[in-house]
């Protein structure tokens, strides 16, 4: 009783400020936690709303970018105001695809080691006068040959004797199924078979070859047992034909069965003159065509070559063959398989520097070697530092 009365004597006898300050800590302290509780909820409510309205932007923002990669509008000015007029589709890119190994990487080829450190898997040269091997790696190897097989298609047409002033059609019949290549000759072109031809061995031009195949009497079938029947009576024994433009791998042959080819075609003066023309234009439904030569060296103008004919299929690579005068010797150049765009040139042009090295040999004309794995001697002491055989990494 003493303790109570003395607490509440105590507490009438505090002044009323004191009072009144007990007071407001107390309920200050008591409306803390719910005072955090309540600002929690806020700051987690606005928080989230936050989050909510940045998603809703990125997935609009996500949406815009997808229309406009999906498609492209083309909007023009029409009276001061601008127009929509059409929507066109974004160009999808393709995947990288991983190019396929030719044959002859397949085979190994691209492994072989030569002297001149040529970039061609095969490689073969010649003296055109006397036969005489001069430079040989994988000679005898049965490769593609690409669009060599069109000094083939030539050989065949000159031997038909067709009028060459013949107006001939690019038609359906000509689109490559093979390589699904395009071509600039649309259907419905009509050009003369001289125009054909030399659009063929100039430029290429496979709808060209094709042409010249399919209008030969018989139809493409004749023209290629044609081609097979020149090749045996040539000696290309290691050859083999299914078109008259090379885009199928299975027209095969060897390198030694080239320089055949090469001389055989070279002998024919239209051949030489159409092979090494560098520029020609040809009018193709009311439009000037301008083609242009498809061997650099010869655009170059400082080579003397006297017939050449370049090949790429991706089976085959890059491929060269050539008619050359270096040193004073007349020259048979066969390239395959050669790595690379401008390494077919590069080869021929280490070659034509080695050769420019060596003494100028002049002896009496051989007959062309029976046997492709054939290298013949030396026709003077001298020639011996001439021959540079790097020989084939298998099959000699």
């Amino acid at each position: 009783m003493f303790r109570s009365k003395s607490f509440i004597s105590r507490l009438f006898s505090m002044p009323l400020t004191a009072i009144a300050t007990s007071a407001l800590v107390s309920v200050s302290m008591l409306a803390a936690p719910v005072t955090y509780a309540a600002t929690k909820s806020t700051v987690t409510k606005a928080s989230a709303k936050k989050q909510a309205t940045a998603t809703k932007s990125t997935k609009k923002v996500a949406s815009a970018k997808e229309r406009s990669s999906s498609s492209r509008k083309v909007i023009v000015l029409r009276h001061g105001k601008k127009a929509v007029m059409a929507s066109r589709a974004q160009p999808v890119r393709a995947a990288f695809v991983p190019s396929k190994p030719t044959l002859a990487e397949a085979m190994g080829l691209r492994d072989t080691e030569d002297a001149l450190a040529l970039r061609s898997s095969v490689a073969l040269v010649l003296d055109q006068n006397t036969n005489e091997v001069l430079f040989q790696k994988n000679p005898t190897a049965v490769l593609p040959i690409a669009s060599i097989t069109k000094l083939m298609t030539a050989l065949v047409v000159m031997d038909s004797r067709l009028p060459m002033d013949e107006v001939l059609t690019v038609s359906e019949e000509d689109r490559d199924t093979e390589k699904h290549s395009s071509s600039r000759l649309r259907f419905g072109t009509q050009l003369t078979r001289h125009e054909m031809m030399l659009l063929a061995l100039m430029s290429s031009e496979n709808r060209a070859a094709s042409v010249l195949g399919r209008s030969y009497p018989g139809g493409l079938p004749a023209f290629v047992s044609a081609m097979n029947r020149k090749a045996r009576e040539l000696g290309m024994n290691d050859s083999h034909f299914v078109d008259s433009s090379g885009l199928s791998s299975s027209n095969v042959s060897s390198a030694m069965d080239l320089a055949r080819l090469v001389n055989a075609a070279y002998r024919n003066p239209t051949i030489r003159e159409f092979s090494t023309q560098t520029e020609h234009e040809v009018n193709v439904l009311g439009r000037p065509l301008h083609y242009v030569s498809t061997n650099r060296l010869v655009r170059g103008g400082n080579w003397e070559i006297g017939l050449q004919k370049t090949g790429f299929i991706s089976e085959a690579g890059q491929c060269l063959v050539m008619q050359a005068r270096v040193n004073d010797r007349n020259v048979v150049m066969v390239f395959l398989d050669s790595v690379g765009k401008l390494s077919r040139f590069a080869d021929a042009t280490r070659v034509r520097t080695w050769l420019e090295h060596q003494p100028s040999v002049q002896g009496p004309q051989r007959p062309f070697p029976a046997s492709p794995n054939l290298t013949q001697g030396p026709s003077a002491p001298h020639a011996a530092h001439a021959i540079l055989a790097s020989q084939q990494a298998r099959g000699t």
